[in-house]
């Protein structure tokens, strides 16, 4: 006789993808809005990537970050509340857009709000650290990295003599170029006729043999200042994943397994493979190596657009589930060096930089459809076993001016198709069959 309701087995998780989130979201009466907020509320876990630092400028921005500056007023952190989100990772590209600083700010203002977050700290431990929440379906814990973001915004280790670097969790990668016979002579012809031979001997560099090949050419003090080449029979590229970041994140994921009911991993992925479609190599193996070593479920989020689905082991992977909130254009305020590279200057506003980006809405994610087009998952399990997988297509309106778009709605007719049969399309390669039922879609279990 179960003692608690936890010892059911039994949970309901809603996912989404990555919210960047800059606007109110709870004065909005729409029908069809306020039943999807329902639903998103009726999950004992709802998780969104916060993509979004929540401060109020007390720090200087990141030199080194030349996208939209991310950063809303931290009351933005109870309109994510309002919608039901009550787990969120904070391991994204834009975590260090105001640096050091707006890392602590943000872990502040969330840690104020009483939302639970994962993946960014004040050194390495505590980035890797997992995010325990208490439901009524059990304990529940997030551990949450990433693959791209500016190197110096990679947590660093503490040592007894040493404090360490605040910043999120990273898995770093090294991108292997697979090229041919003649390209592989050119290229190491290139470098020795530009002189960047001398300057690996002078490094003592040994990392060269018949078959790979390194050309150097980046800074001296670029995070990856040589390009790696391996002989192959076809071109092409792997994504290999740092050993160290891998062993360190799986052994949180370890950890979780033993100190919670539920175990979510996730990583923001922008670093994917041949296709838009398809994730890197490294994310696909830390996936399936966090399943093996005890997560329940692995979300993504980081390309701004679907990928597919995979049931590995009997626990979903949902390789990117695209935008919930998609807002990086009312974003505020921007450094002076944004401006410049519009060639805008002091008087510039944030929509003539947005307007200038954008190439007035022609070109970047205002121009690109399927950027505003997602996916929401209600992922529902008894007794510890799938029951179901429920997907619900979004539409973030596309094409809708710069002070509407961007809120999730769901989606309806022509986009609700697209979406779904994308999803259906794209998750064929793992050999998962999705069911299209009008305007949401499930997962054959």
């Amino acid at each position: 006789m179960p003692l608690y309701d936890s010892e059911s087995g039994d949970i309901t998780m809603l996912l989404t993808g990555e919210s960047l989130i800059s606007r109110r979201m709870s004065v909005f009466k729409e029908p069809s809005y306020l039943k999807m907020v329902e639903l998103l509320r009726s999950g004992d876990v709802t998780f969104t990537n916060a993509e979004m630092l929540f401060h109020n400028y007390e720090t200087s921005p990141n030199p080194h970050q030349q996208g939209t500056y991310m950063r809303a007023d931290p009351a933005i952190i109870k309109e994510l509340q309002w919608l039901g989100i009550n787990i969120v990772a904070c391991a994204n590209n834009h975590a260090y857009d105001y640096g050091e600083g707006g890392v602590l700010k943000n872990i502040e203002n969330l840690n104020a709000a009483g939302l639970a977050h994962a993946g960014s700290g004040r050194n390495l431990a505590e980035a890797r650290e997992p995010a325990y929440m208490d439901t009524n379906a059990g304990r529940v814990a997030l551990i949450a990295c990433t693959d791209s973001g500016p190197a110096e915004g990679r947590a660093g280790e503490q040592r007894r003599d040493m404090q360490g670097r605040p910043g999120v969790s990273w898995l770093r990668t090294t991108t292997e170029y697979v090229v041919d016979r003649p390209t592989f002579d050119a290229l190491h012809h290139l470098s020795q006729q530009l002189g960047f031979e001398q300057r690996k001997q002078a490094q003592e560099f040994k990392g060269d043999s018949d078959t790979v090949f390194h050309l150097m050419g980046l800074p001296m003090y670029s995070p990856v200042n040589m390009l790696r080449f391996t002989l192959g029979e076809r071109f092409g590229f792997h994504r290999i994943p740092d050993q160290y970041d891998m062993d360190g994140i799986i052994d949180r994921v370890k950890d979780a397994r033993r100190m919670a009911d539920w175990v979510i991993v996730t990583m923001h992925n922008h670093e994917g493979g041949p296709t838009g479609e398809d994730p890197g190599d490294h994310w696909v193996a830390l996936a399936k190596n966090a399943i093996n070593a005890g997560a329940d479920v692995v979300t993504g989020h980081g390309p701004h657009r679907d990928r597919g689905i995979e049931i590995y082991n009997g626990k979903p992977i949902f390789y990117s589930l695209g935008d919930f909130c998609m807002e990086n254009d009312t974003v505020l305020r921007m450094p002076h060096d944004n401006y410049l590279r519009q060639g805008l200057g002091w008087e510039g506003t944030p929509a003539q930089f947005f307007d200038a980006r954008s190439k007035n809405e022609t070109a970047g994610m205002p121009a690109n459809q399927i950027q505003w087009e997602a996916t929401m998952v209600k992922l529902t399990v008894k007794d510890r076993k799938l029951g179901e997988i429920r997907l619900y297509p979004l539409d973030l309106g596309f094409k809708r001016s710069r002070g509407t778009r961007g809120r999730p709605m769901p989606a309806t007719g022509e986009v609700a198709k697209t979406v779904l049969e994308r999803m259906q399309s794209m998750s064929k390669k793992y050999g998962t069959d999705i069911r299209i039922d009008g305007e949401t879609a499930a997962v054959r279990l």
